[in-house]
């Protein structure tokens, strides 16, 4: 998985998002159930908290900066070498069983007909990098914690890729690229990806949220399953 100019050398885009369109849950609430488990974090401070920002999100009022100051903070309190550890482990056991045939198969119908494939979602790239290096996508684009000598400070680096910041920072990929959205197809599952499935050539709506859904109706989208 890189970020190059190979993105010139295919005949279309496809951008999917992650959380409950790739995979049936959330990578994001699955990390923290798993940081819970493992004794990481305080159970019963860290899952009230972890339930309620989920809810908030499912809702369409989650303060992203407020989630992300709570989300990234675990990442602060432990060496890189330890949490790469944890992640692998979490990956293996909370994220495998997440992902579906369907969605190796639609992944596998693009990539056979030559596009280039895209993972853009919310959830902050320590989390998703290795799913979607899993998952055989050519790139990620998602909420990048800081670094500073080696450790994650707790903040964001740029623009938190959710909502309205999804669409700036794939233009600012579309750019870097020297793409369009011409020949692009974006899947998701969420109201909160309205602003980009407007943007896109090919919008899909994955297993959607009752609001997507009353959109997808409306506008004629096509309304897909990637549950087996």
């Amino acid at each position: 998985m890189s970020s190059n100019n190979s993105a010139l050398e295919k005949s279309g885009l496809a951008i999917f998002d992650l959380d409950h369109t790739l995979i049936t849950g959330d990578s994001d609430y699955a990390w923290g159930e798993y940081l819970v488990e493992t004794g990481i974090v305080d159970a019963e401070t860290y899952r009230k908290a972890n339930d309620q920002f989920y809810h908030d999100y499912l809702d369409g009022t989650l303060d992203i900066h407020r989630y992300l100051e709570f989300a990234l903070q675990p990442l602060t309190q432990h060496p890189l070498e330890q949490l790469h550890q944890w992640r692998e482990d979490f990956v293996e056991r909370k994220i495998l069983p997440l992902i579906t045939a369907k969605s190796l198969e639609l992944l596998s119908a693009h990539r056979e007909q030559g596009h280039y494939l895209l993972i853009i979602t919310a959830t902050n790239r320590f989390v998703t990098e290795p799913i979607a290096r899993h998952l055989g996508v050519d790139d990620l684009i998602a909420t990048d914690p800081e670094q500073l000598e080696g450790r994650y400070t707790g903040k964001v680096a740029g623009i938190p890729s959710f909502q309205d910041g999804k669409v700036a920072r794939l233009e600012q990929w579309l750019a870097d690229h020297h793409q369009t959205y011409s020949e692009s197809w974006f899947y998701s599952d969420s109201h909160n990806d309205i602003p980009l499935l407007e943007r896109v050539e090919h919008p899909y709506a994955v297993n959607p949220d009752p609001t997507l859904e009353k959109v997808a109706a409306a506008r004629g989208w096509p309304v897909i399953s990637l549950h087996d």
